[in-house]
């Protein structure tokens, strides 16, 4: 009997790596969503590199959206050394940027992203954002943000990192661990409404502007 149940046991353990093994090359072999042309109202990035911070600087400065909202900044950062990171020249952007672009400090994660977000939308009555994240990082971002904000829209708009590699992946140690780590946050997130209530996203209250920053 006992040799029974512990087969049993073998055998769904077996088939539950090689589930979770077929999940995990779905996960990196998804293809990144396209990006879409059409303006939205604005244009939000979520730190993690600095390709996502120009790329969203870009779409600004092409058009792409009214202003840009800077999610899970360090709340020692300020505009001008964002701006530094990014390739831009903070005495040249200082104008543009004190207008048009949003700090914010209170995200810590993809889920605080998401709120954190939320409420700024909010605010400012937008309709729809454009996402800059990492493609690795969008699956996770856009089922938050969904969450988040059912009646917004989420246009993603991925980046690609060069030190992260799509073709081959399993063969580059670093790009394997990290398409790991991030699909099962993927899974963990995905699991979260069935073992407990979903979060809501905090009431809105008032982020400080970039304009602010730049007075520091």
């Amino acid at each position: 009997m006992l040799l029974v149940a512990l087969r049993r046991i073998a055998i769904a353990g077996a088939a539950l790596l090689v589930l979770c093994a077929a999940g995990l090359i779905w996960f990196a072999a998804a293809p990144a969503p396209e990006r879409r042309s059409a303006p939205t109202d604005a244009i939000v990035v979520l730190t993690g590199g600095s390709l996502r911070l120009r790329t969203g600087i870009d779409l600004l400065r092409e058009g792409k959206g009214r202003k840009l909202f800077v999610s899970g900044v360090n709340q020692q950062v300020e505009l001008d050394e964002l701006l530094r990171t990014s390739g831009n020249d903070p005495d040249e952007s200082a104008d543009w940027a004190s207008c048009c672009v949003t700090l914010g400090h209170e995200a810590d994660n993809t889920l605080g992203n998401a709120q954190e977000t939320a409420r700024w939308v909010r605010g400012q009555g937008f309709h729809n954002l454009r996402l800059v994240t990492a493609w690795y990082h969008m699956p996770r971002s856009l089922l938050e943000f969904q969450r988040a904000m059912p009646e917004v829209e989420i246009v993603p708009h991925p980046v690609f990192p060069e030190q992260v590699k799509q073709q081959h992946w399993w063969a580059w140690p670093g790009t394997a661990t990290l398409l790991m780590s991030e699909y099962l946050k993927y899974l963990a997130a995905l699991a979260r409404p069935l073992i407990g209530s979903p979060p809501r996203a905090e009431p809105v209250k008032a982020i400080e502007p970039a304009r602010a920053e730049l007075q520091r």
